[in-house]
């Protein structure tokens, strides 16, 4: 697989993860169809190892995600730039703190993010709790299995 379609491969794994945080977008079937394409493109015993583990990765989060509450996000006041700041906290704590850095960024983004536009501490944790509560654990769930499918990808592409 040549440089330019890793590039691709790299582009449509990136939109899935935007897609993740905007509602109503296949964001995880964009990650999936990226692991997909280039284990199809390029096969070889590590390309479809991880193309079965994000299949995998991916069940488990919808499992998951049917066991918590439905997404009332809109009803709760979560606006689109939340979700920058939830999605760019999370990617910025999986990076920093590995894996496990991914909570506590999604959770600080939206913190950050209601902080800046409230202006005060009491009423940004309050944002932050209906946030998380109305459908945020939702989002996270989605969002942190495709983070661990990208970077999976990635360190596969770099290192494999």
């Amino acid at each position: 697989m040549g440089a330019w379609e890793l590039l691709l491969v790299g582009l449509v794994i990136a939109l899935g993860l935007c897609g993740v945080l905007v509602p109503g977008a296949p964001g995880s079937w964009l990650v999936w169809a990226g692991v997909l394409w280039w284990a199809l493109t390029n096969p070889s015993g590590l390309t479809w190892a991880l193309l079965v583990g994000a299949t995998v990765v991916l069940l488990l989060a919808q499992v998951v995600r049917w066991t918590l509450p439905a997404r009332r996000l809109r009803a709760s006041g979560a606006t689109p730039r939340m979700a920058v700041y939830a999605g760019v906290g999370a990617l910025v704590g999986f990076v920093l703190l590995p894996v496990v850095g991914a909570l506590p960024g999604f959770m600080g983004g939206i913190y950050l993010g209601e902080r800046l536009r409230l202006g005060r501490h009491g009423e940004a944790m309050a944002a932050l709790r209906t946030a998380m509560r109305s459908g945020g654990s939702s989002v996270f769930t989605e969002l942190f299995a495709c983070l661990l499918i990208a970077a999976a990808w990635l360190g596969a592409v770099v290192w494999g």
